[in-house]
């Protein structure tokens, strides 16, 4: 059974439908080892009772037996995070507010899971209303790294990513604001994806301003990640933005000789923890092997004018989202400090300073446009920091920088979040005491399945995602 839970997502659908292995041995090995193995790391919540799971998975059997499969995914266990809707399962946003909430209705990337074939057993961790790169809320704790259980499997995808490297799911969804995807991902040693926005679409409350946020998968590999896209994507109408592309076809051999330019720190702008810069650097040695052309790049822009927008846009989305339970003094006494300060920060903009801030995104969109003339991908590390101390809300400094907000260190995500890019997390390898980091591979404008063809072909070119925690 514990072989079961090592197989790649796209190994175990093979296993699935060509008989190999059951529907129901797949769900009793997943549950087994979620039984062992979550309570040291507090990845899955709201788990569903076994005989039910059992139920559903002999149900998926039988359809099979009949000649019948929902998809590639059929009789997959799936835990959705905790920040999307899946129907008649605790949804609580990491939220003592939302604690009881029990949704009737799927988001659409879910219900395109189900409709999949997929049985979702329960829901993965985020931190409260995904706010912080750290997995920790009032409702369910904090949520560890599966390589080191003193250490923060990040956030808000923590959950997920946590739990893909625990082998406690063959494949994971997880959404992106500020890094979501690809700091848990260079946390836990998997891969992320962010798309670009639109690719996956939504049932967000508010339909049009939104444009910062996105869902996507997180897998064990990039053929994992890949499928769960494929799924994921397509246009809905009721989400008006979003986008209609091809089928997914991810072709390693068409990022031969591609042009890669290096963004490192941003010249000295961004602060990192000892051996993080280092670690990310060595890595690009991989892309020369592949044949690619390395370039240091400088930013050619005022990154500080961009965190500025960055903080404004969020603040007002926030905000946005958030000011009517803030206005309920009961609702407002359950939030964390970092939530309030957002929200207060936001109720006192005005519209002329949204307006501006917009237009430095704006204006960091032409020119990040620019820089891919000259080159078909750009790199940065996926964080700043190696996992810090699960007790820790956030890094206060990084290399005696002081961090002034909740969420100043891990300002290397923004970038690729502000000019929409799609980008895939990738592992970089282990630091001195055998923690993960990884790097963002950035693709141009809509450019997911390149972005994805090159995330493959580093893939193989590397063996870090071997490398699994030590949990027995």
């Amino acid at each position: 059974m514990d072989d079961i839970t090592t197989l790649s997502a796209v190994a175990l659908s093979e296993a699935i439908h060509d008989g190999t292995v059951s529907c129901v041995e797949v769900m009793d090995a997943y549950l087994d080892r979620i039984e062992a193995i979550n309570p040291k790391i507090n990845a899955i919540v709201s788990l569903r009772e076994r005989g039910e799971l059992r139920a559903e998975a002999e149900a998926a059997d039988d359809e099979l037996a009949g000649g019948r499969s929902r998809g590639w995914m059929h009789g997959f266990p799936f835990a959705i995070k905790d920040l999307s809707e899946a129907k008649g399962i605790p949804c609580t946003y990491g939220s003592l507010i939302y604690a009881d909430h029990v949704p009737d209705f799927d988001d659409i990337h879910v219900e395109r899971i189900r409709g999949a074939g997929a049985i979702i057993i329960g829901k993965t961790n985020a931190p409260e209303m995904g706010l912080g790169s750290h997995t920790y809320n009032s409702v369910f704790g904090a949520t560890r790294n599966p390589y080191n259980l003193g250490k923060s499997a990040g956030g808000s995808s923590g959950g997920a990513a946590a739990a893909l490297a625990a082998q406690l799911l063959p494949v994971a969804d997880g959404s992106d604001m500020m890094g979501s995807l690809r700091n848990p991902a260079a946390f836990n040693n998997v891969i992320g994806f962010r798309p670009s926005f639109g690719r996956v679409p939504s049932l967000n409350t508010e339909l049009f301003l939104g444009q910062l946020a996105v869902n996507g998968p997180m897998g064990r590999s990039v053929a994992d990640v890949a499928a769960l896209f494929d799924t994921q994507a397509g246009p809905d109408p009721r989400d008006p933005l979003s986008s209609r592309a091809s089928p997914m076809v991810v072709d390693a051999e068409a990022t031969s000789h591609a042009r890669i330019g290096w963004l490192g720190d941003y010249g000295g702008y961004l602060a990192f923890e000892s051996g993080v810069l280092d670690l990310c650097q060595k890595a690009l040695a991989v892309f020369e092997g592949l044949g690619c052309r390395v370039e240091e790049v400088r930013p050619g822009f005022d990154m500080d004018r961009l965190w500025q927008s960055w903080r404004t846009l969020r603040h007002f989305l926030v905000a946005g989202g958030q000011a009517s339970d803030y206005a309920d003094p009961a609702k407002r006494d359950l939030m964390k400090p970092e939530m309030i300060w957002e929200i207060e920060n936001g109720l006192a903009l005005s519209g002329p300073q949204v307006f501006a801030a917009s237009a430095v995104r704006s204006d960091w969109y032409r020119h990040v446009a620019g820089l891919f003339e000259r080159y078909d991908f750009l790199i940065l590390p996926s964080a700043q920091v190696f996992p810090f101390d699960v007790d820790l809300h956030w890094p206060q400094e990084i290399a005696g920088r002081k961090m002034d907000t909740y969420h100043r260190w891990m300002e290397v995500v923004i970038g690729p979040t502000m000019a929409g890019l799609p980008v895939a997390a990738v592992p970089a390898g282990f630091g001195a005491e055998g923690l993960p980091a990884g790097i963002q591979i950035i693709g141009a404008p809509h450019s997911d399945e390149r972005v994805l063809a090159m995330a493959s072909a580093y893939e193989g070119a590397t063996d870090w995602l071997g490398r699994e925690p030590v949990l027995a």
